[in-house]
């Protein structure tokens, strides 16, 4: 029986590897290695078997299954016995030699099997293969290769044959004349020559010690013969590729004479095949192998073929790297490694052969010979130990190479060199300055990769090599320290070694702190024969000026400061101490901050503050001129850098001021003046902040130093020789004059103010007026360049200010005022009106502001020419475009702000209303202006007036503030301007304006008005652009004015308003309106007799325009009407057309706005929509087969007038007094209007209406009444009901056929959460619905009641008993839907009433279990509902009540388990789960048995496609676990199946039969008989799962039971299934298959 089920078995697996998916190929050999793992004998015999009765079996199939033999033969050797190993062999060395043409996966896969075989058996398997190697015959092509492999993978069993191989092989070499053949001869000698070779070299683990390398010479040095003189000449490349991998190894074994006297022809002929081979690493392994055994030979004529072999290995090294393939890679290797063997053999002449390349030939012979020299100096150190200074000597010419492949190749000799000590030799420090060379590259941005021809690398790939290597050789090589120190320090001061200031400032760190700890309190630079090296002057002045721009060059500002607090000793012993302290917080601030967040400004001025707290603390005037002199020594060398040059002139400056020499200072202002580069922007700025930090400490000198230059020779030499060129002169003159005055400009600025009110107009405003040369000082000349002119007002601005913030500034009589602002008023002026592109502007108005406040004062005509040039030199410039830098964008906001200053300034100089109100007249055009940069602007100066005019003002007397309607008017309609700063700055104003006239009536100014305060809240939320919000808050903020609003300022507000009307901007215009109707309302009583007039003119209105501030004016007069004659209104507007029109539609909404009115206008209208019948039917073709419902016209015009009364929020109180039968009636209204059509007149109307956008609700029947019935919950105070249906779409449900009912449940649910107090009288009018004529009436009136036994709200209000009475008596209805909305109502009482199950327990029982049996329904939707039911109802009915009907249910459920609709599987199963629950620990044997037969169909559906029913499996099985009394697979399925966790089927399926087979082994033949159920199911994954769980049942069942299971029936069964379309279903199949060999 065992040996034919196995059989059995591997037959029905092996006819199975023909499938034609690879993956079920795969499944099938490892079922048939399953099967080789239990019975390996059997299963290999049948594979045997197979393949030997199976002849005409195509090669790819038994490939496979040769495949799978390898496998159980590899893992089960030691089980093989000698038969079935020699059947195998027998088999596979007939399978390898049947077909004489090479098949090579088919015979490959046989050659392996002997292979594996060979390792125990070797001498069979080598008698057999020994029999196909027969003298004088060749052999089969996988016989030769299969003794190579089988030598490799047992050398000890393989190379005592080996003599005797070789002795029958090599004849046959002579008469190999196929290429093919003769490869695989190679292939053989090179194994067979690697096998001896490990055999020598492990001979004390060698089963015969005695075997020499002696005993293969000679048949090696044969075989050399024919391979090298024969076959290494062939044309073919993969036969001499194959010669040249066989003579590498064969080279050890050959006779050393031998060797010796072939090496001149050998290494030629190797070296040939460089130029025939593209791929050359094996040319290149093979030929250090013979280089490596012509060395242990000690081979001399090996110096012969030095030169070839050296130029050969060469031009293999030089070879470019196009890819980074394996095969490149291996290359350069194997090529290094045949020069590390020419060093070592001959060290001059491979020198004397490298180093001149290094100065010659193209870029990759270049490149190749430095990294050959590189690794020769790593692999040969001892030979190359006293070359070292001709190799330095040599390195030379690489160093003047620019190309960037040398300098990276450099980089890395010169990294060797340091290792192994050549930079301590003469020469060594051109080495060390090269490498600062090339970490001063500029970095590139983003590094692009070379391209395949060989281009140049980016500089920042040398760059980045280069700073790595000097940090490294600084840091790790301890021998460098002396060589690096002090050498390093002078590249810190040469500008060209800019770019590699933070790897020098890192490296000198590092090795100053090695000297420290080795030296405590020494100096580290000794000066002594260093004459190169940087004064501390020089390292201080450096290393503080590039620290200006910290993060620049990979953050040079944190390493230069780490320098300079290393070396302070060496830059002044009194330093440490101090700069202990200081420069730590100088770091940590840089920490704090990025590049982008930096201020370059404040950071600058932290370095200036340090360097002025340094010269306090040396103290010493001679050190200072020392490094004042270095400064001005050094600037020179950053005109390249204008940033930190500028920073460098701030610096001079300061250590100027520190100076206590007045002739020391002198001079260098003298060269500063005489040097300074003028045609440089930031040149200029550092020269005159220079002079202007240097006059704190130095004002005479500074000034009298600047006088002197404008009268010395060298300011007139300048200008005669720019004349000289009168292209350029006049732009330059205007430089050095504009850098003059900026000078002054700074001086004023920074000196101290009791010394500057002197000077300022006799010197210093004296001397700008004469360098500028304007009609000021009497002379016409007018300048052209704008830059000068900035420099006038810069420096202008910077005098005003000093003189303003003087503390005599007050009694100074400024005599140039008028004159000055007339200058800058034609500055302003000249500039273009639309664009703003410098800062003169803003300066000029800055100069103007601090001028106002000095005496003299200005005339009337001179203040409105300045508030007229000002104004219309700002307002109109565009506003600023995107992406301008950010020194552009500050611009807009800096000069408004400087306008905003300067009016504010004139606007205090007149503290009264008549001032103010002048102010604003000269910005009412800007404020009414139709562009909307303009308004915000306009509105924005009149809000920061407003406000300084309310901060300032003193009133000794209660005045009328009379202008406040007339200003208020003007700004409030703009707080709904279309910009929304715009509507802030207007509420700002109107803010401002109220509490000016509380200031006018006597409160103080920190008095707070509650109603005015309100509008700072209000103007928050004008940011928000929905209109609907803005003019909401725009009627608030008329309510807080016409609260705050004298009487006497109504009429002229009113007037100002009207005027607004008109206004462009439409939604200022509606504000007005707004405003209007707010202040009619709120102090109408005022204007009693205008009020009529009033409404008239917007009536009239209506006809005339569509504007809704019209419409709501002339609501009021119908209004009016409506409350005297209702029942006519009402009755005259049902009868306009529909779809309403706009007006018509304000005005019902009208009707809704007084009191009294909404109470009759609904009860009217709802009569009107009841009365009639809701639709008629009639036939649209005579042969439909179903009337077409049309609604009737009266309740449609009713419904919509409904909706129309209802939107107005005023109709709540009417709602909620009609709100029972306003419910009822328009939720009966939505159900009968259910695909109802509009009659044909008012369809093709309600396309008009919609197209146009006329109509403001739909016609469409069932939709408005939905609309209507939201409105009614809303207006009747359950807006949380609308909210919450409206979340859950149930609106949108209700409104369709297909999901009525669930919107109407969502609403019933929503009703009773939020509206419970409502429903007494809402289901009583729904009750009496049970005998309507209308099904679907009476269908939605079940759903709703229903509904509302889910919630207690229905015991609370003791409802629940007649409702229940009332369900049940719907159980008789003719109608399914009810009955099934009924059963659904019953079990709704377990959530809503829980406590109320058991007591009506039997009768909710008895109708679910009615439901199930219910034969009317030919769809089971009635059983369906009862199954969802009885899952609420199970936990709280009585056991007693259940467990009469428990098997019933059971029974009646299970057949719903495979039922082809989603719904009926997912809810019958997790019935059954209930079931399951409900009966824990008191489960009857009969019930046990419905658990069992449902375990298989559970476990299966785990895989339903459905995810529903997947689910409810996992929920059913962990109910069913209990029940089964098995701890452990309660434990697995309490594990594995928790909701919302991902399923390993897989695992857990294996974990499940595992326990199953342990406590149940009685089981498996129940589940797999019903397993076999589902081999057939509809669903492929459940298809496949059945298998599967056969294959662990069987795999976990104890082989000593009886066997339970019909084998012959299974293993058909899974045979058909091997047949499945699926490819899964057949890779579990398989799977299975293999594991039916337990039962054998």
């Amino acid at each position: 029986m065992t040996r034919s089920y196995v059989r059995q078995l591997s037959t029905i697996l092996l006819d199975a590897v023909t499938d034609k998916d690879p993956l079920v190929q795969e499944q099938v050999c490892s079922a048939l290695c399953a099967l080789g793992e239990s019975q390996p004998q059997e299963a290999l015999s049948a594979c045997e078997e197979h393949l030997r009765q199976n002849e005409k079996l195509a090669p790819p199939y038994r490939t496979m299954v040769l495949r799978a033999m390898e496998i159980v033969v590899s893992s089960h050797i030691s089980e093989l016995d000698k038969a079935t190993a020699r059947a195998i062999i027998l088999l596979a060395f007939s399978e390898m030699t049947k077909a004489k043409d090479l098949v090579c996966d088919w015979q490959q896969a046989a050659s392996d099997v002997l292979v594996a075989v060979g390792t125990r058996f070797v001498s069979s398997v080598m008698e057999e293969l020994l029999h196909g190697l027969q003298p004088g015959i060749l052999p089969h092509y996988f016989v030769v290769r299969t003794l190579a492999n089988l030598s490799v993978s047992n050398v000890f069993g393989t190379v005592p044959f080996l003599t005797s191989i070789l002795g029958t092989m090599l004849p046959m070499l002579a008469a190999a004349k196929h290429d093919t053949m003769r490869g695989v001869f190679c292939y053989a000698l090179q194994h067979f020559s690697e096998s001896t070779l490990e055999y020598l070299a492990n001979l004390d683990q060698a089963p015969d010690p005695t075997v020499r390398k002696d005993a293969f010479a000679s048949d090696i040095s044969n075989a050399y013969d024919i391979l090298f003189h024969q076959w290494l000449p062939s044309r073919e490349a993969k036969l001499r590729l194959a010669v040249v991998e066989a003579l590498g190894p064969m080279s050890h074994l050959l006779p050393s004479e031998k060797l010796e006297e072939q090496l001149p022809k050998l290494l030629p002929s190797i070296l040939a095949l460089y130029k025939k081979h593209a791929e050359t690493c094996h040319v290149s392994k093979s030929l250090g192998q013979i280089l490596e055994a012509a060395m242990s030979v000690g081979s001399r004529t090996l110096e012969v073929q030095l030169d070839s072999l050296m130029a050969a290995l060469h031009a293999q090294i030089c070879v470019p790297m196009e890819s980074a393939s394996p095969l490149v890679l291996n290359n350069q290797k194997e090529v290094l490694r045949c020069f590390t063997e020419l060093a070592t053999c001959s060290p001059d002449r491979l020198l004397a052969f490298l180093l001149p390349k290094l100065d010659s030939g193209s870029e990759r012979t270049r490149v190749g010979s430095l990294q050959v020299l590189r690794h020769i100096i790593n692999s040969a150190a001892a030979q190359m130990e006293v070359k070292k200074p001709f190799i330095l000597s040599s390195m030379k010419p690489p160093l003047l190479d620019t190309n960037s492949k040398v300098k990276r190749a450099v980089v890395q000799v010169i990294s060797a060199m340091a290792h192994h000590g050549y930079l301590e030799q003469p020469g060594g420090e051109a080495m060390i300055q090269y490498l600062v060379q090339q970490c001063a590259l500029p970095p590139e941005r983003e590094p692009q990769k070379p391209g395949a021809d060989g281009e140049e690398l980016p500089a920042d790939s040398v760059r980045a090599v280069s700073v790595r290597t000097l940090y490294l050789v600084s840091t790790t090589v301890d021998r460098m320290s002396d060589v690096l120190w002090p050498h390093l320090l002078q590249f810190l001061t040469p500008v060209r070694y800019t770019g590699a200031l933070t790897p020098l400032c890192r490296s000198l760190v590092h090795l100053a702190r090695k000297r420290q700890e080795a030296g405590p309190g020494a100096l580290l630079i000794k000066y002594d024969g260093h004459v190169t090296l940087p004064s501390p002057y020089a390292i201080a002045t450096r290393l503080l000026a590039v620290s200006s721009n910290p993060y620049l060059g990979d953050g040079r500002g944190v390493a230069s400061l780490g320098l300079l607090n290393v070396l302070h000793r060496d830059i002044h012993p009194l330093l440490g101490q101090r700069w202990a302290t200081t420069i730590p917080l100088l770091l940590e601030y840089l920490d704090e901050h990025t590049e982008e967040t930096l201020s370059q400004k404040e950071w600058e001025e932290k370095l200036l503050v340090f360097l002025r707290d340094t010269l306090a603390v040396v103290s010493d005037n001679t050190w200072v001129c020392q490094l004042s002199l270095e400064i001005c020594k050094q600037l020179p060398c950053y005109n390249g850098t204008p940033q930190e040059k500028n920073f460098l002139y701030k610096c001079m400056g300061t250590a100027l001021g520190a100076a206590s020499s007045k002739d020391v200072v002198r001079k260098h202002l003298q060269e500063l003046l005489e040097s300074a580069r003028y045609q440089e922007e930031a040149e200029c700025e550092g020269l005159a902040c220079c002079f202007g930090i240097c006059a704190v400490s130095h004002l005479d000198d500074t000034l009298a130093q600047l006088e002197n230059f404008v009268r010395s020779d060298v300011f007139r030499k300048s200008i005669g020789i720019f004349n000289i060129f009168k292209d350029h002169s006049e732009n330059e003159v205007e430089k050095v004059k504009g850098t003059l005055i900026l000078c002054y400009g700074h001086v004023a600025a920074r000196a101290p103010r009791e010394l500057v009110l002197a000077r300022a107009e006799s010197d210093i405003l004296r001397n700008i007026f004469q360098c500028f040369s304007t009609k000021v000082l009497g002379i016409k000349v007018e300048t052209k360049d704008p830059a000068l002119k900035l420099c006038l007002v810069q420096s202008l601005c910077m005098v005003c200010q000093a003189i303003c913030s003087s503390a005599q500034a007050s009694s100074f009589h400024f005599s140039r005022k008028a004159e000055l602002v007339a200058q800058m008023m034609e500055f302003i002026k000249a500039e273009p009106p639309d664009s703003l592109r410098s800062p003169i502007r803003k300066k000029a108005m800055l100069a103007c502001t601090f001028l106002v406040s000095l005496e003299p004062a200005l005339d009337e005509q001179e203040r409105t020419d300045m508030i007229h040039s000002c104004l219309h030199g700002i307002m109109a410039v565009l506003p600023e475009p995107e992406g301008e830098d950010g020194s552009k964008e500050s611009l807009y906001p800096d000069t408004m702000h400087a306008l905003e200053d300067l009016l504010t300034s004139l606007l205090r100089r007149d503290m009264t209303p008549q001032g103010l109100q002048t102010m604003v007249e000269h910005l009412s055009p800007w404020i009414k202006s139709p562009r909307g940069h303009e308004r915000e602007r306009a509105l924005g100066v009149s809000a920061c007036l407003l406000q300084s005019f309310l901060e300032h003002l003193h009133v000794s007397a209660l005045v009328p503030f009379h202008n406040l309607g007339l200003l208020i008017g003007l700004f409030s309609p703009r707080c709904v301007d279309l910009w929304p700063a715009t509507r802030q700055e207007a509420v700002s104003c109107v803010y401002s304006l109220l509490y000016l006239q509380l200031g006018y009536e006597g409160f103080s100014r920190d008095y707070r008005d509650a109603v005015a305060e309100r509008l700072l809240t209000l103007r928050d939320g004008l940011v928000h652009p929905d209109p609907a919000i803005l003019f909401h808050t725009c009627h608030s903020i008329a309510q807080i004015i016409a609260k705050r609003l004298p009487p006497d300022q109504l009429i002229s507000l009113l007037l100002t308003l009207f005027e607004s009307l008109g206004d462009p901007d439409k939604n200022c215009s509606r504000a007005a309106t707004v405003i209007i109707n707010c202040l009619l309302k709120e102090r109408g009583n005022l204007l009693l007799e205008k009020v009529p007039e009033i409404v008239s003119v917007l009536r009239s209105k209506l006809q005339e325009t569509p504007e809704e501030h019209v419409l709501r004016a002339a609501q009021h007069s119908v209004c009016l009407l409506a409350a005297q004659h209702c029942e006519a209104v009402v009755s005259s507007l049902l009868g306009s057309p529909l779809p309403y029109d706009s007006h018509t539609c304000a005005l019902w909404r009208a009707l809704a706005s007084e009191p009294d009115l909404p109470t009759q206008v609904l009860g009217l209208l709802l009569q009107k929509m009841t009365r009639d019948v809701p639709f008629k039917e009639s036939r649209a073709f005579l042969l439909s087969s179903s009337p077409d419902r049309v609604a009737t016209l009266l309740p449609l015009m009713a419904t919509c007038a409904l909706s129309e009364v209802m939107s107005v929020p005023a109709s709540a109180t009417a709602v909620l007094e009609l709100y029972p039968q306003l419910f009822v009636a328009l939720l009966l209204r939505v159900s009968c209007t259910l695909g109802v059509q509009l009659p044909r007149s008012l369809q093709a109307k309600e396309r008009r209406a919609t197209g146009s956008g006329l109509a403001s609700r739909t016609l469409e029947p069932c939709s408005s009444a939905v609309g209507a019935l939201q409105l009614a919950l809303v207006r009747g105070g359950s807006e949380e009901v609308v909210q919450r249906v409206e979340l859950e779409r149930g609106w949108e449900s209700l409104r369709t056929s297909v999901g009525h009912e669930e919107g109407v449940a969502r609403l019933a649910s929503a009703m009773a959460k939020f509206a419970g107090p409502r429903l007494p009288l809402v289901m009583k009018g729904l009750v009496s619905t049970q005998s309507s004529v209308y099904e679907i009436q009476r269908v939605t009136s079940t759903a709703f009641l229903a509904e509302l036994l889910s919630s207690n709200v229905v015991n609370d209000l003791m409802l629940l008993e007649s409702l229940l009475d009332n369900l049940v008596a719907r159980q008789k209805d003719t109608c399914s839907s009810v009955r099934r909305l009924a059963l659904r109502g019953l079990a709704n009482v377990a959530s809503g009433s829980p406590n109320k199950v058991r007591a009506r327990g039997p009768q909710l029982l008895t109708a679910m279990i009615g439901g199930l049996d219910d034969r009317d329904d030919p769809q089971s939707l009635v059983a369906l509902e009862a199954m969802a039911g009885l899952v609420k109802l199970l936990d709280l009915v009585e056991p007693g009540d259940l467990r009469p009907v428990l098997l019933h249910v059971a029974i009646r459920i299970r057949p719903f388990f495979d039922s082809e609709k989603m719904e009926f599987r997912s809810a019958s199963i997790r019935l059954f789960g209930y079931l399951n629950k409900a009966c824990h620990g008191d489960c009857e044997d009969v019930f046990v048995e419905q658990v069992v037969g449902g375990l298989a169909p559970l476990l299966l559906h785990l895989r339903d496609p459905q995810a529903p029913v997947a689910s409810a499996c996992k929920f059913a099985l962990r109910m069913c676990g209990p029940n089964l009394e098995c701890e452990e697979l309660t434990a697995a399925f309490q594990k594995h199946l928790q909701e919302g966790r991902g399923l390993h089927f897989g695992e857990f399926l294996n974990t499940t039969c595992k326990h199953l087979m342990r406590h149940f082994p009685d089981l498996l033949g129940r589940l797999v008989s019903t397993s076999l159920f589902y081999f057939k199911s509809c669903w492929e994954d459940v298809r496949a799962a059945a298998p599967m769980l056969t294959g662990f049942l069987v795999l976990h069942v104890e082989p000593e039971l009886p066997p339970q299971v019909d084998l012959e029936h299974l293993t058909a069964a899974l045979q058909l299934l091997l047949k499945d379309p699926a490819p899964a279903v057949r890779m579990k199949a398989a799977e299975t298959l293999g594991r039916l060999v337990k039962f054998a």
